[in-house]
């Protein structure tokens, strides 16, 4: 295995003011088999696969984007240890990526759309590719949220989704509303200019937290009309979606009723995000809701491990996060070797 950082089949963009673009190698790219995946970019995730990457595992990381965990939405740490500060959560998954990249692990942008646990190996898709790992490692965090717009639970499905890759095309050619002010709102309103006009992005503040060339290309793309401080008063509709109530400085505070067929949500919560495991394929949850765990992190689904924010500890410190992946990682290790005992790798 070659020592060295891989980047693979899309333009990543860290949000430091780089890119780097990798390559796919056709037929193969949609059939890569490794030992381990690990879904999730955070602290879990990168620190469970410098462990896998330097125990010679061939590893692969699948991350949405470094702006969707609780850490990239962080401006100062002050306190990671061995890291003098303040520093802001991006440029410390950047130092994290970077390291895990070192040893040879392999970094995807890439949205996982199911996992299928049962299959041997363990079958993920993602928004661009099918692969297999024999170890999954799931660090997703606990950014997912309970329905809370008035309307969005009756009418999810209805109109009302959470995955522009998975039902924008079937609003082509209609109007259609994207709320949320994240790297992942903006992409995926992006990816809905494809399919629906306009386009009508609704965000609450007025800064966003994704790159500023990422915004200005939503803000000039003509099938897209630019919302910002918007209060989501009432999505409306009797058996699908009709329309949006809402409030904006545009409309100087006073009700607008805005028609759309769809509206995509992008917002933030505290739930743990297991959206993508199929069915009734699901790792044992706590009465709270979270994922449960053995000593070694492993979850109730055989070879399936679940770190950091998953199994909601009492105390979120992105420290504690990257000992769960440290753990997590010397438990895949020892089973993949076939050992008793877990082995320690300073």
């Amino acid at each position: 295995m070659d020592n060295k950082a891989t980047i693979a089949s899309l333009t990543v963009n860290f949000g430091d003011g780089t890119t780097d673009n990798g390559s796919s190698s056709g037929d193969d790219s949609s059939r890569q088999h490794y030992d381990v995946a690990i879904i999730g970019g955070g602290p879990a995730g990168l620190s469970a696969a410098l462990y896998t990457a330097r125990a010679g595992l061939r590893t692969v990381i699948l991350d949405k984007s470094p702006y969707a965990g609780a850490l990239g939405l962080t401006d100062k740490i002050e306190n990671y240890p061995g890291v003098p500060g303040p520093i802001s959560g991006i440029e410390l998954l950047r130092i994290f990526r970077e390291q895990a990249l070192s040893f040879g692990a392999v970094y995807l942008q890439e949205t996982v759309l199911s996992v299928d646990p049962t299959s041997d190996p363990k079958e993920v898709i993602t928004t661009r590719q099918t692969l297999y790992a024999d170890r999954l490692i799931v660090a997703s965090g606990a950014m997912g949220r309970k329905a809370s717009l008035p309307g969005e639970e009756r009418l999810l499905g209805r109109g009302v989704s959470y995955c522009a890759t998975c039902d924008g095309a079937f609003f082509t050619d209609q109007p259609v509303a994207v709320v949320g002010d994240t790297e992942e709102a903006v992409e995926e309103a992006l990816f809905l200019t494809r399919f629906a006009r306009p386009v009508h992005f609704l965000a609450r503040g007025s800064t966003l937290r994704a790159p500023g060339e990422l915004v200005a290309e939503l803000k000039s793309h003509p099938r897209v009309v630019w919302r910002e401080k918007v209060r989501i008063l009432e999505i409306v509709g009797d058996k699908r979606v009709e329309g949006v109530r809402i409030a904006s400085p545009a409309s100087r505070g006073q009700e607008e009723f805005l028609p759309v067929k769809g509206v995509f949500i992008y917002l933030q919560g505290n739930r743990p995000i297991l959206d993508f495991f199929q069915g009734t394929a699901l790792p044992a949850l706590t009465a709270d809701g979270c994922v449960r765990v053995n000593e070694e992190y492993e979850t109730s689904l055989p070879g399936v491990f679940a770190v950091g924010d998953l199994t909601c500890k009492k105390v979120r410190q992105a420290v504690l996060a990257a000992a769960d992946g440290v753990l997590a990682a010397l438990a895949v290790e020892r089973q993949l070797r076939g050992r008793a005992k877990i082995r320690s790798m300073w």
